[in-house]
């Protein structure tokens, strides 16, 4: 109940996303130590929570499709992918942490860097990252169909990570052609600094986005005032209580309590609700008899 659109299409393009890019993790944080590159290292870290986040990702899509007849969710499965957003989020903030240490101490402390073979497996990581991003944009595309309420954080979050890791091996093949053309060896742990404010980057949007919704907070100011305006309109009665919240990806729930004279039909409100507003797909419309209000 209340997953998103093309659902088993996105988790089969994360995992194929994991496969690839777990393969080539192992390989270059390995290098990355054997030829003493910092931002090789970095670049690869950042591979990993690339790896972990979409490993999150592909379990969310698991959890919410296996558990999207359970009763015991009142509001449906659909927020497993923001509970995988914000986790994997955290744990990047603290892996972020680690990278800037160990760059500021190989700035005090410069290591022999292996310039050659170091940039040649960034280039391949690169090539990785673009691969990942491809598989994932056809999917993120279909899935969003253009529009902002069907949009899948936990996809959109993955697919936004891969960016951030694609330039990431962006700047380590510039600071390890710097060291190996001119000779500039600051440039490498340097690089691995920016990598960790891009890892942190990312990490707090996500924290905050993904946190809004476990919280739910509501989703669409700009939504819920339009509702509150033609309910009013069309019930004749006023709205003293609205929530809109969002279910999951292209679901909203909302609760509409009106105070009138007794003469509004809640059907016919909550029918003309879920016409007008598809992404509407758990609406609850209280009506209260004011008897003030029927002599006005």
């Amino acid at each position: 109940m209340f997953l998103g659109q093309a659902h088993e299409r996105a988790e089969a393009r994360t995992r194929l996303v994991v496969i690839l890019t777990a393969s080539f993790m192992v390989f270059e944080i390995t290098t990355g130590f054997v030829f003493g590159s910092m931002a090789l290292l970095a670049d690869g870290v950042h591979m990993a929570t690339h790896v972990g986040a979409l490993s999150l990702a592909a379990g969310a899509y698991w959890l919410a499709r296996r558990h999207a007849t359970d009763t015991r969710f009142s509001f449906g499965s659909g927020k497993f992918g923001d509970l995988a957003a914000f986790t994997s989020a955290i744990v990047l903030g603290l892996i972020a942490l680690g990278v800037v240490i160990e760059s500021v101490r190989r700035l005090m402390a410069p290591v022999h860097v292996h310039y050659a073979e170091a940039l040649a497996i960034a280039a391949v990581g690169l090539a990785v990252n673009v691969a990942s991003a491809a598989l994932l944009h056809d999917s993120h595309e279909h899935h969003d169909d253009r529009r902002l309420e069907h949009r899948d954080h936990n996809l959109r979050a993955a697919y936004v990570h891969v960016l951030a890791d694609a330039a990431t091996s962006v700047l380590a093949i510039a600071a390890l052609g710097s060291g190996l053309l001119f000779g500039i060896a600051w440039a490498d742990p340097v690089v691995g600094v920016v990598g960790a404010a891009v890892i942190s980057s990312w990490a707090y949007g996500l924290v905050r986005q993904s946190a809004l919704v476990l919280l739910d907070a509501e989703d669409d100011p700009d939504l819920a005032r339009d509702i509150k305006v033609l309910v009013e309109r069309e019930a004749g009665s006023q709205v003293s209580d609205l929530h809109l919240w969002r279910l999951g990806p292209g679901h909203r729930g909302l609760i509409v309590s009106l105070v009138g004279g007794g003469e509004a039909d809640n059907e016919r409100i909550k029918r003309m609700l879920v016409e007008r507003y598809p992404g509407l797909s758990h609406v609850t419309v209280e009506v209260s008899v004011c008897a003030e209000c029927a002599d006005r």
